[in-house]
């Protein structure tokens, strides 16, 4: 039917055979209806039409699919039950997604069409007119038809109507279609007919050529009584679908079903993802593994998972994620209770702390120390931690938001400080970023909802998505202790903390702070990484000051985003991690440093 042109690939095609091709030679259309009543394929050159509703088996439907030859692309349309077919070769078979659109004759007349300006459309006149429909194909990116398949059921099929559209000036040929009479092919109890192979050159330079050849089709199929006009279009060829809704066509739950094929590969194999299809936290990486002459191949885009090539060294990646991260370190990690236990054990400092009993014990522990962070012991993202908890009536909801993301869930009293994240890649400090919690910014027009609505959408703007200020009770909450509603004016040049996590997943920012770190507090993320077993992760330590040395231990990140550190060398050195040798850039803070 009028298909796009992706869904042909230019190339010889081979010759019908004799056990695919119908014979339309020397024949009326009464002795074509005895002849092909059932199970009947129509050769056209490109390929074969199989009517599917002429076959009473899907099993012989299948195999008349199976049997497509080489170069060629078949279609099987009006499958009485295209699941049912597909089931029956699952792994040859597909359906295909496109839509079928049908125009319904009516005693009505249709709307007088514009005479065609520059250009005329007519029947064939000669063998060359086959040539000339096969040089638009090939411009289209189409499959050619053999041109005296086409040329024989011109002549001799009166079931097959080819269409040109020519220059008045030159005769030259720019455009085709290819209608078929359903009634005279197989006596076809519904009187149909169908629309196939609408190719307009794409050098015409003419408009409405393919509005025309479409509408003489259909005046065609009504003068002869037809009581319809079908034709497909690709699912995402708005431009097509478009002029067809214009010409009156409406969609009809009508399936194709075709062969796996090459010619067919991008209709049901995904399109091969690329660096551009990557969010930032992995970009970052293939950008540096590419400019170092290593090969990138993206498995899932979605997820950030590649594999780096280079020689005979082949390493899979999931942002900063890799191989090389062993699975018990990624549970030390996940599991915060865990990461305490270790790397207390290794000198590093960590807040005081309890598991959850959620009864008195809990209360208890929050009268003892004061003010409390919540967090459930696993997860990611910041989800379900609440920070600044002194209330009894708090902590019971933050222990149930918690318990929502994981059963387990733990309490640790609350350091003062900010958020200091290091990252460690192979024993070396290679960035140190503040992360500070989401805020607005008043400008004594906006509310303090409508300035977090505009911060979100910035900072997802910024961060492909990665980045949003949730807009739920903690939100709402922190809002509300700093003496403000959702609905209140926030006064020009007032700044309002609107989250009390730094995590940038919920609208977080991070400020460099490498040059003024404390090797101290290098030291201590190196101490820690080590302890856990981990080569690349985030340790996140609450500080008062950079370049103090006092500290605690909050967690560590199996994968950090190295985007966040831009312009530091994260990426250079992860990859440098991956494939040593390589030329890289020095690390900003090593163990070794610290004797100096």
């Amino acid at each position: 039917m009028a298909a796009a042109a992706r869904h042909h690939r230019a190339g010889r095609v081979s010759e019908p055979t004799e056990a695919i091709t119908l014979s339309l030679h020397d024949a009326s259309p009464q002795h074509l209806v005895d002849a092909m009543a059932n199970n009947v394929e129509l050769e056209l050159g490109w390929g074969r039409l199989i009517f599917g509703q002429t076959f009473a088996d899907p099993v012989e439907l299948a195999e008349a699919l199976r049997r497509e030859g080489p170069g060629r692309r078949d279609i099987c349309i009006y499958a009485r039950e295209s699941h049912v077919l597909v089931a029956m070769a699952p792994h040859e078979l597909f359906i295909d997604p496109s839509h079928t659109y049908r125009l319904r004759f009516t005693d009505d007349q249709p709307q007088p069409a514009k005479a065609p300006v520059g250009f005329e459309v007519r029947t064939l006149n000669s063998a060359g007119d086959a040539d000339a429909m096969n040089r638009v194909y090939v411009r289209c990116g189409m499959v050619p038809a053999p041109s005296d398949v086409i040329w024989d059921n011109h002549t001799t099929a009166g079931a097959v109507d080819y269409l040109v559209a020519t220059r008045v000036d030159d005769g030259t040929v720019i455009g085709t279609v290819t209608g078929v009479d359903h009634e005279l092919l197989f006596a076809d109890p519904e009187q149909g007919s169908s629309l196939w192979t609408l190719a307009v050159d794409p050098a015409a330079n003419l408009p409405g050529v393919g509005e025309s050849l479409t509408r003489t089709l259909g005046d065609i199929y009504r003068e002869r009584g037809r009581a319809y006009l079908d034709l497909s279009v690709a699912h995402d060829n708005a431009a097509a679908i478009a002029l067809y809704e214009k010409l009156g066509f409406a969609r009809v739950p009508v399936l194709a079903v075709k062969r796996k094929n090459a010619i067919n590969e991008s209709l049901f194999t995904p399109v091969p993802e690329t660096v551009d299809d990557l969010n930032p936290y992995s970009r970052i990486i293939a950008d540096e593994a590419l400019r170092r002459g290593i090969r990138v191949e993206v498995i899932d885009a979605e997820t950030g998972e590649m594999r780096l090539s280079n020689g005979g060294r082949s390493v899979i990646t999931r942002e900063s994620l890799s191989e090389y991260t062993s699975a018990v370190a990624m549970s030390r990690c996940d599991d915060k209770r865990l990461t305490r236990r270790i790397v207390s054990e290794a000198g590093v400092v960590v807040p005081r702390g309890r598991l959850a009993t959620f009864d008195e014990g809990d209360h208890e522990f929050l009268a003892e120390v004061g003010d409390v962070v919540v967090k459930p012991t696993r997860g990611e993202q910041g989800k379900g931690i609440t920070v600044g908890i002194s209330g009894p009536d708090e902590l019971d909801a933050a222990l149930a938001r918690a318990r929502e993301q994981h059963p387990q869930v733990l309490i640790e009293q609350r350091a003062a400080g900010e958020d200091l994240r290091l990252v460690v890649i192979d024993g070396k400090v290679v960035a140190a970023a503040l992360r500070l919690p989401a805020e607005v910014i008043g400008t004594g027009k906006h509310t303090v909802l409508e300035l977090i609505e505009a911060q979100s959408r910035r900072r997802s703007a910024a961060t492909g998505g990665e980045s949003v200020i949730p807009l739920d009770e903690v939100t709402e909450g922190t809002v509300k202790d700093g003496g403000w509603s959702y609905d209140d004016v926030l006064p020009e040049g007032v700044r309002l903390r609107v989250r009390r996590t730094a995590n940038l997943h919920q609208g977080g920012t991070i400020h460099d702070v490498t040059a003024d770190v404390n090797p101290e507090l290098c030291r201590v993320a190196v101490t820690a990484a080590e302890a856990i077993g981990i080569p690349v992760t985030g340790i996140d330590l609450l500080v008062p000051d950079v370049a103090g040395e006092e500290y605690v231990f909050i967690e560590a990140n199996e994968r950090p985003g190295l985007a966040n550190h831009e312009p530091q060398p994260t990426a250079a050195a992860f990859v440098d991690f991956l494939f040593p040798g390589q030329p890289g850039l020095a690390p900003a803070w090593t163990p070794a440093q610290a004797q100096d």
